[in-house]
């Protein structure tokens, strides 16, 4: 991707051609634009500022206390592991940090990123834990697709990515889990939670740490940044590594995930932001105010049968969809199809004339 494509380069001149300066320091030439703020600042301040906002998100939220241990799920963002790295050395937290990657079985997808979260082991010196799905669930993504196809194959990945996530954790016997998670993907999870009218999800999906009343929290200081200013800071960071002999790459895209739900949401706030680039925290925004009326039915959170794992039914999601592919049955779970939670998939719920169903629960009625 372009440098141009991720941040807004300033070409523009004033006063009689004269370049614009830096906004903050007024003593560099102005590079970039902020998308969210729109100030025009140079690139040394626009890294400063940059790192300074997350360690203030860091600290207003009380995201970590000294001695915790912390897992960084590093699998999607070397930035994140550099800024966590950073931020703990330069404002001395006291974390105890580690690397967490997930390995999915995607030939030519995950084979690049693991191999820079391998680097960024060494570089940061900071112990790293892979996990597998074929470890764990005896399955490859490779092999899922290969069963049932390019549709609803996002759905196994998706469970399994966040369930492995948890175990890889739980493994290193971490007390939180930090994703790479940003405004962006942040404003997509608000609408396509509108979209499928999932209330459960859309009650909580904007909360900076979620799980607490679980075994181990998340939190994701990347919630108010930009996607775009993360790719610069990345782009930086490929500069220097390059520079020091590192051959690293940039993020991949799933070679599964063209015709993903969440690629439609994705492209229309891009659209939003285009027009209006302070849409994305608008949403946001819109997302935290939400309230859920005191009559609606939310599920209620327990724990799986099969193997231990949270869950508002009898076995989790990642335990049906394994169910199938094991009885060559991969459409177990998904949409309508009969599952063993129930005579028909209890996820999907009818009510009123006319809805929107979401494979985990709740409706949006007209």
């Amino acid at each position: 991707m372009e440098e141009a494509q991720m941040v807004e380069v300033v070409k523009s001149k004033e006063h009689g051609g004269r370049i614009r300066q830096c906004t903050i320091c007024n003593q560099r030439r102005a590079a970039l634009k902020r998308p969210k703020t729109l100030e025009q600042i140079c690139r040394e301040c626009f890294y400063g500022v940059f790192e300074e906002e997350i360690h203030r998100v860091i600290v207003d939220n009380q995201l970590f206390k000294p001695g915790e241990r912390i897992a960084i799920g590093a699998s999607d963002s070397t930035v994140l592991a550099y800024v966590m790295s950073e931020l703990n050395r330069r404002h001395n937290y006291g974390l105890d940090l580690f690397l967490l990657s997930v390995d999915e079985g995607i030939t030519g997808y995950r084979d690049d990123s693991l191999e820079t979260v391998k680097r960024n082991e060494i570089q940061y010196g900071l112990p790293l834990k892979v996990v597998s799905y074929k470890d764990l669930y005896g399955w490859t993504m490779d092999e899922i697709v290969k069963m049932i196809g390019l549709k609803n194959n996002c759905t196994f990945c998706g469970v399994f990515r966040r369930q492995a996530l948890d175990r890889g954790a739980a493994l290193l016997k971490v007390d939180k889990l930090v994703t790479g998670h940003n405004a962006d993907d942040i404003a997509e999870t608000v609408l396509l939670n509108i979209l499928r009218g999932d209330i459960a999800r859309l009650s909580r999906c904007t909360f900076i740490t979620t799980g607490e009343d679980g075994p181990i929290p998340r939190c994701k200081p990347f919630k108010y940044t930009y996607e775009k200013e993360i790719m610069q800071n990345l782009n930086q960071q490929l500069r220097m590594h390059t520079l020091r002999g590192w051959i690293t790459s940039p993020l991949n895209v799933s070679i599964y995930s063209p015709n993903a739900y969440r690629g439609f949401a994705r492209e229309f706030i891009k659209d939003l932001e285009r027009i209006r680039p302070r849409a994305i925290l608008d949403i946001i925004k819109s997302g935290e105010d939400f309230r859920i009326a005191t009559s609606t039915k939310m599920p209620e959170q327990g724990t799986c049968e099969r193997c231990g794992y949270i869950s508002s039914q009898k076995w989790c999601k990642a335990c049906v969809l394994l169910e199938g592919l094991n009885r060559g049955l991969p459409k177990l779970g998904i949409g309508r199809s009969r599952g063993v939670n129930g005579e028909r998939n209890k996820d999907v719920k009818q009510c009123g004339k006319k809805n929107i169903e979401s494979k985990q629960c709740g409706t949006l009625d007209f």
